[in-house]
């Protein structure tokens, strides 16, 4: 869906999976700072939104997600993620319930696929799913924000900042007291400074919440049954995920991020040698300058000189090895 803060001075339209908001209005570090200190507002409006209503929401949610949430108190934030039969990663819900009703919002387009396999699985439950993009926008706050939120507005609270479920007819009058406006690339910016992954981006068709750093955020181990279940406790009680999350360093000097995708490889090795991983985010940093996160082999070691493509770069690791 098309944001109607386009329309603001500056606004230039992102790319992608991101298209329908801002990627930035004109001042990208300006932006990145401006949320660091807890000012501002980043129009998310394209993330798709469900509800989830009705007595049994919780424990029936409880049975799907990888997430304990049966007894989760109303108004805390947590996230959450479905997988398939193999374990993988085939959603990412950032969600919080108001006493009555469970919000969340996933990544863009993600929504209809999501609805359709919660309906499935309804059975007898008292539940009730509904697909809310078309009526409510996301409008994240960072942390340290003191902007007003709008009384009876859902807001899910985490350490990073607040996101607010606003009608999506009140989005431009909340904007115009609530900027400055940083656009997406800004938000991915400081995500990536938090080695946050992101579904779409972090993830592949066979990537499990171990290589990530999605147990214990998104992932309870302590939880009863869930469809992938048996791959998390295997691969948590009996070995190790094939790859691992890293923070990447890049080489100041290169004129352009290596793009998603870029393969990686030891920097001591031959130009055709092996390939041991690849960039999933980069960006560049209004502090750090270009970083990137990447997926590589699990066993690469930490200190290990690495190249992405051409551009040199130097690894933190997020999952240890």
């Amino acid at each position: 869906m098309k944001s109607p803060l386009l329309s603001l001075p500056g606004a230039v339209p992102a790319e992608g999976v991101d298209e329908g908001v801002a990627a930035h209005y004109g001042e990208l570090f300006r932006e990145q700072r401006a949320l660091a200190d807890g000012a501002g507002f980043v129009d998310l409006s394209h993330r798709g939104v469900i509800t989830v209503t009705g007595d049994d929401r919780l424990s029936w949610l409880h049975l799907l997600l990888t997430q304990h949430v049966s007894d989760l108190p109303a108004g805390q934030a947590t996230e959450a993620l479905i997988l398939s039969a193999h374990g993988h990663i085939e959603h990412a819900l950032y969600l919080v319930d108001d006493g009555e009703t469970v919000w969340a919002h996933v990544e863009p387009g993600t929504q209809d696929a999501l609805v359709a396999y919660l309906e499935s699985m309804k059975f007898f439950n008292r539940v009730e799913v509904a697909d809310r993009t078309a009526e409510f926008a996301v409008v994240h706050l960072p942390a340290g924000s003191i902007a007003e939120v709008p009384d009876g507005v859902a807001v899910r609270e985490t350490q990073y900042g607040r996101d607010l479920f606003l009608p999506r007819a009140d989005l431009e009058a909340y904007a115009e007291k609530s900027g400055p406006p940083a656009g997406i690339l800004a938000y991915e910016a400081l995500r990536v400074e938090h080695h946050r992954p992101r579904l779409g981006f972090e993830t592949d068709h066979r990537t499990i919440p171990h290589e990530l750093g999605w147990i214990g955020t998104a992932v309870h181990l302590q939880k009863g049954c869930y469809r992938g279940q048996e791959t998390v406790a295997r691969v948590q009680n009996l070995g190790k995920p094939p790859r691992r999350l890293v923070f990447l360093h890049l080489d100041g000097s290169e004129v352009h991020l290596p793009a998603p995708g870029t393969e990686i490889r030891l920097a001591d090795e031959d130009p055709d040698g092996r390939k041991i991983g690849f960039i999933t985010t980069s960006v560049r940093h209004h502090e750090l300058g270009p970083v990137a996160l990447a997926l590589v082999k699990r066993n690469v070691p930490v200190e290990a000189r690495l190249l992405a493509g051409d551009t040199a770069a130097a690894q933190e690791a997020v999952v240890e090895p």
